[in-house]
């Protein structure tokens, strides 16, 4: 877009850039949604996108995107992302995550140990416009509402709730410097649902997941278990050619993590189903050993294939390895980050490496009714906004969504709307289901 101001503009100047673009789409805006005509068929466009994933794993995805509108919702970003390209935008581009809903955050480590609350999920992430993640999140906020019980009148302050922490946040953070930026961590929600989710992620330690996810074998080593489909340990060859790609994989990290890395044996790998968008990828959980059976470590050897928003974003260039991809935009976008976050490559597919389980936690929508809707909203809200203040233009952004609730309210016609369009296309998807189109595989 031409005229957008130079980074070391004056901060009157970005603000002012920011608040002429709602002359292009006027906040009262964002709130329109309806399907056009030719809107592209749910069930194609979902068939197209997981072109390429393992076939015999389908079913369980299917399977999870039935079990409600929330969870179609989930597998869905294909849909979401043509119906967001549809849409007019104020062509103000950060780096976005791409699927931003209530259980995409969450706590997990740092690398000294404390835990965090951030955005933990970047399988979609790529530049793109920042509102596509605000109106995301928000209509998961309704979603995820519905499903424990709210009404939709609570479900619309929520979603306020959620742009109008997103807009102080960003007020905020533009009087900030870069450097106080990078550093700017959200403590002080400690109450709570996040409480509750610290809580998870505290109890979530490298042991509970060696007593959850192995098994005694023989000579009383811990080994992966055969819990098929969702867990099943790979022969040598297959487990040998994952280990092998960890030596590419080590140089994507720096050299203090090497020497972490160095001190773990790797004894096992087993090919794991994860999460609900991601089913039908390939994804290997392997088992190392530090200098004793109660030193685990488990690193997730997950593939990425590209965005969905690449679709709709020809000109938004990302880069060559899709792993490296998500790697880049998770650090750009959390404060502090998994210190074992890098990437490889194996058999012609891009791989994510991570830790597995280490004291992760997230949400269930059943724990958002009532107040807790609300109170969730608030810290949403301020996490997206420093996510958005570290890759873009916090002046710019909160140029453009002012002091007033008027993107507040539209927000939340718009998280409505797309609500109640989910739960339509799950219909269909169900309906799709029992006439045979697809076969999906229940409670799984």
């Amino acid at each position: 877009m031409k005229g957008i101001p130079a980074r070391f503009a004056p901060v009157k100047e970005r603000l002012a850039f920011g608040k002429s673009r709602r002359r292009a789409l006027p906040r009262g805006d964002q709130g329109r949604w309806k399907p056009w005509a030719g809107r592209p068929d749910t069930l194609a466009t979902l068939l197209k996108a997981n072109h390429g994933r393992l076939p015999e794993l389908l079913p369980i995805k299917w399977g999870r995107m039935a079990a409600s509108p929330f969870g179609f919702f989930r597998g869905a970003v294909p849909v979401m992302a043509f119906d967001l390209a549809r849409s007019p935008v104020t062509g103000v581009h950060v780096q976005m995550c791409g699927d931003a809903h209530v259980r995409n955050l969450g706590a997990f480590a740092a690398p000294d140990g404390h835990l965090v609350f951030d955005i933990n999920d970047f399988d979609e992430t790529m530049p793109g416009p920042w509102e596509w993640d605000v109106k995301r999140l928000a209509a998961s906020l309704v979603l995820a509402g519905r499903e424990a019980g709210d009404g939709d009148p609570l479900c619309t302050e929520a979603v306020g709730e959620l742009v109008s922490s997103y807009r102080v946040a960003l007020k905020g953070f533009t009087v900030m410097s870069a450097l106080d930026l990078a550093r700017f961590e959200i403590r002080r929600y400690r109450r709570g649902p996040v409480r509750g989710i610290l809580e998870k992620a505290e109890r979530a330690t490298p042991l509970h997941s060696l007593e959850k996810l192995t098994v005694l074998a023989r000579g009383g080593f811990r080994r992966f278990p055969k819990r098929p489909p969702l867990l099943q340990p790979l022969e040598p060859g297959k487990a040998g050619r994952v280990i092998g790609s960890l030596k590419a994989y080590r140089d994507t990290v720096s050299d203090d993590r090497q020497l972490v890395l160095d001190a773990y044996r790797l004894v096992d790998v087993a090919f794991k189903v994860v999460g609900t968008g991601s089913v039908g990828t390939r994804d290997y959980a392997v088992l190392a050993f530090g200098d004793g059976a109660d030193h685990p470590l488990f690193l997730q050897v997950k593939e990425e294939p590209p965005s969905s928003y690449a679709a709709v974003l020809p000109r938004v260039v990302s880069p060559p390895h899709e792993g490296r991809r998500v790697a880049q935009g998770q650090h750009r976008m959390q404060t502090v980050s998994d210190p074992f976050l890098g990437w490889t490559t194996f058999a012609g597919r891009h791989y994510l490496v991570r830790q597995l389980a280490d004291h992760k936690a997230s949400i269930d929508p059943d724990e958002l009714s009532g107040l807790a809707l609300k109170e969730y909203a608030r810290v949403c809200g301020e996490v997206l906004a420093k996510a958005h203040a570290r890759t873009g233009d916090a002046a710019i952004l909160y140029g453009y969504c002012g002091d007033t609730d008027r993107l507040d309210r539209a927000m939340g016609r718009f998280a409505i709307a797309y609500a109640d369009q989910t739960e339509s296309d799950h219909t269909a998807f169900v309906k799709a289901i029992r006439a045979g189109k697809i076969r999906a595989r229940r409670g799984i």
